[in-house]
């Protein structure tokens, strides 16, 4: 499972969470979205945003160490990658603790 598709199915189970909270959804239709576990989910998104930084951080020391078999681009690019997993990781992070704080603020 790449970043992008783990964290598509956060949202979506969001956004699902967000409309049973709102009434537009029967429990039923709310259970078909959540079969995955959220939480195992939310994991290995973790675990591959940690295992694209690692790549990106032993690429950049084999090139500081003068490995010839490493490239300039490679390395930038791969550290740019790690970037932009971990921003997205950070907006998903956003995302929940917002959601989190608006179910915590509604009225039983």
């Amino acid at each position: 499972m790449n970043i992008a598709s783990g964290m598509d199915q956060i949202l979506t189970q969001l956004r699902a969470a967000a409309e049973v909270a709102g009434g537009d959804r029967s429990a039923a239709n709310a259970a078909e979205v959540s079969q995955t576990d959220f939480g195992q989910l939310l994991k290995s998104a973790v675990d591959q945003v940690n295992s694209v930084q690692q790549t990106a951080s032993q690429l950049s020391q084999e090139f500081v160490r003068g490995n010839q078999d490493v490239e300039l681009h490679d390395v930038m690019i791969s550290l740019q990658k790690a970037n932009v997993s971990f921003q997205s990781m950070i907006q998903v992070r956003n995302r929940l603790v917002t959601a989190y704080q608006e179910i915590m603020n509604m009225q039983v």
